[in-house]
């Protein structure tokens, strides 16, 4: 059975590639632009989630951090992907999730969500990355 990954991105170009990364090694990529559309895919597709990808800064002062504590809540794994970590240090360190900063390869950043799946056997441990 197939991953299925929440990408929560608001650069469509980044999404995209994210996306496609996420299709290469045959998952269903759930893509949102705003925390909105994310929470909604977290609320309908919650027992289909296998991990996220979560952009910290979303824009007009919006972040991920409705999102991510939902999944919190719903125990599915999530990395953060932030090109704003001076600016969001303190929400990041809330989160205690792991980390890759931007930029970064999309593949690379896919590959590690997918290590946090559960049955991946890298779910049980947060970490930043490199």
């Amino acid at each position: 059975m197939p991953h299925t990954i929440l990408i929560l991105e608001d650069e469509p170009l980044i999404l995209m590639d994210l996306e496609f990364a996420a299709q290469d090694r045959g998952c269903e990529a759930l893509t949102a632009l705003c925390k909105e559309d994310a929470l909604a895919f977290v609320a309908e597709r919650r027992g289909d989630l296998s991990v996220a990808v979560l952009d910290v800064s979303l824009g007009a002062g919006n972040t991920c951090l409705p999102v991510a504590r939902e999944l919190d809540r719903l125990a599915i794994p999530y990395l953060l992907h932030s090109g704003d970590l001076d600016r969001h240090d303190e929400t990041i360190r809330d989160l205690d999730a792991a980390l890759i900063a931007k930029p970064a390869c999309a593949d690379t950043v896919v590959e590690t969500a997918l290590s946090l799946a559960p049955d991946k056997g890298g779910g049980a441990e947060k970490h930043a990355v490199e």
